[in-house]
């Protein structure tokens, strides 16, 4: 099984229940704060491919309602703009390898710890 990681942009309780949902399975996860962590281009279009980027964006965030990018449609433009400012991101975002979750989703994580 390829090693989980956690995206977080900001703490929420989807967060903070994906963590636990790993560690009550006593499955190692590598949490990547994107204050600290800043994602590549070619992380960033991995993570986009499994889900598309306006998916990732929290357009439900008032400080990300109030960015241009929050409004921008195309993959051409988000990608600058996240790169800049990853807090636009919404929060966890969970990839195993090239499979990726957007929130707290633990029917899928279920299936892909079955998987091995």
């Amino acid at each position: 099984m390829a090693a989980i990681q956690i995206y977080v942009s900001k703490k929420n309780f989807d967060q903070q229940k994906a963590e636990r949902f790993f560690k009550e399975r006593r499955v190692t996860v590598q949490v990547l704060n994107l204050k600290k962590h800043r994602l590549g281009e070619r992380e960033l279009q991995t993570l986009a491919r499994a889900g598309g980027l306006t998916a990732l964006i929290d357009r439900e965030d008032k400080r990300v309602k109030e960015h241009p990018a929050c409004y921008y449609d195309r993959d051409s433009l988000l990608i600058p703009a996240v790169l800049e400012a990853p807090w636009l991101l919404r929060s966890p975002i969970v990839r195993c390898g090239n499979r990726v979750t957007v929130g707290y989703e633990p029917e899928t994580w279920t299936a892909w710890l079955a998987e091995g």
